[in-house]
This record gives C-alpha cells, sequence and structure tokens, in this order.
C-alpha cells in the first residue's frame, strides 16, 4: 500500500532569504507575497531557521525598549533581543522545525499539531531546502477523485492483504466514503480489510459491513501468517 509522503504535496517554488537579509527587506518580502513566515537558509541551502510575522512584531512590541524587567524569563528576554536585531539571524526562530521530504504525510500533520506551526520547511537528507509544506497542501490529498481512492484500496489493500480474499469484496466511494461490502473467509481479514483501507490518501471515513465464516478472534489452533504493514 503507497503512503504518502510529504514530498507528494509539498510546494517546490518556495522562497528563502539568505541570514544577512535586512529587517525592511523581511517585511517588504512577506508583505508581497502575502505569506506570514519565510525559511532562513545558509550558503550552502541549508535551513538555520524561520522568521514568522510574530517575529518581526517584537520590534513593535517592545518598541525600542531593549532593558529588561527584573525576574524576566527567558524566552521573554529572547524575544525581547529579537526587537533590537536588524537581520534574519537576529530575528529568526532557531533551530526551525523541518520536515524531511520522506515523511509521511500522518507524522508531518503531527508535527505541526506539537509545534503549532502552519508550515514546515521540506529539506532533504542534508538539510536542504526544497520545498515547503503547509496545512492547506496537507488536506489536499482530500480532493483526491473516488475513483483513485477505490483504484487504491483495490491494489493496495485487498489484492496484496487479502490475498484470494479480495475478490467476495465489492468497494465504493462516494465522497471520500469508502463502503466494504461482500464475504471474507475470517473475521481477522474483514477488520484487516477496514484499517488499512482507513489508510489510504484522501479517505474521509471506511463503512465495512464484510461478512466472515470464521470468527478467529478466540481461535486456539495454529494461526496463519498474517502480512506485516
Amino acid at each position: 500500500m503507497r503512503t504518502w509522503k510529504v514530498s507528494d504535496v509539498m510546494t517546490r517554488d518556495v522562497v528563502s532569504v539568505a541570514e544577512d537579509a535586512s529587517y525592511h527587506d523581511l517585511v517588504d518580502l512577506l508583505v508581497a507575497k502575502r505569506i506570514s513566515a519565510v525559511p532562513v537558509v545558509d550558503e550552502f541551502g541549508r535551513v538555520t531557521g524561520v522568521v514568522s510575522e510574530a517575529d518581526l512584531l517584537r520590534k513593535i512590541e517592545f518598541g525600542g525598549d531593549e532593558q529588561p524587567r527584573i525576574f524576566e524569563r527567558r524566552r521573554r528576554r529572547g524575544e525581547r533581543a529579537k526587537a533590537s536585531a536588524r537581520t534574519a539571524a537576529g530575528l529568526m526562530s532557531t533551530p526551525a522545525v523541518v520536515a524531511l521530504a520522506d515523511m509521511s504525510i500522518a507524522a508531518a500533520a503531527r508535527l505541526m499539531d506539537a509545534n503549532e506551526i502552519k508550515r514546515l520547511p521540506v529539506t532533504d537528507d542534508l538539510g536542504r531546502l526544497v520545498g515547503i509544506a503547509s496545512r492547506g497542501d496537507l488536506l489536499r490529498t482530500y480532493l483526491r477523485t473516488d475513483e483513485e481512492i477505490q483504484d487504491d484500496v483495490r491494489t493496495g489493500v485487498l489484492h496484496p492483504f487479502l490475498a484470494d480474499e479480495a475478490d467476495g469484496v465489492t468497494v465504493e466511494v462516494d465522497a471520500g466514503v469508502v463502503t466494504l461490502t461482500g464475504k471474507v473467509e475470517r473475521w481477522s481479514s474483514a477488520d484487516l480489510a477496514q484499517r488499512l483501507s482507513r489508510q489510504v490518501a484522501g479517505v474521509v471515513e471506511v463503512i465495512s459491513s464484510l461478512a466472515y465464516d470464521l470468527d478467529d478472534r478466540t481461535f486456539d489452533g495454529p494461526q496463519p501468517p498474517f502480512a506485516t504493514y
């Protein structure tokens, strides 16, 4: 079964800046491109940080007040320091939260959620910038047609994992909702078909009414070999 990766949905034509980009140039770029953040790269194209609108707004927030307050938290001190920075190197948030191009879109979604960010710079194995993936990019898999999803369930789930039992299963897809009907030999086959179909890119939900001859959940005899996934 094919697992969709970040490289399948990311935007490849990505805007980036050098570490010596000025504050004025950064503001101009974000406004002109209508983006809220930009990756910062070194001379080798490796991502060293990200400058966001929030980073740039520190200059307004602190209004030139560079003196830390008593008992000010370390994070707050760092934010205050950005108010006096003039280039991307001093303004950027680092280390950057990035995704590898071959990361699954599910892992990328979890990474965004854990770090409360809206986009991820995408890098190759050497840390070089190759694209950017936004929340909208990850959701693009749900624009797949019902025919594409149906074909993936048949060729990527049923035939590889259910073998001869696949011929007894009918697959219908409507607006991303997969319906499995028919009959298989074992309960475990019906369960496997439902669980793996749910992992197909673009699937909204799986409704299974598959019947089976043998409930092998309590079977004490020799177990048939099941494929790992």
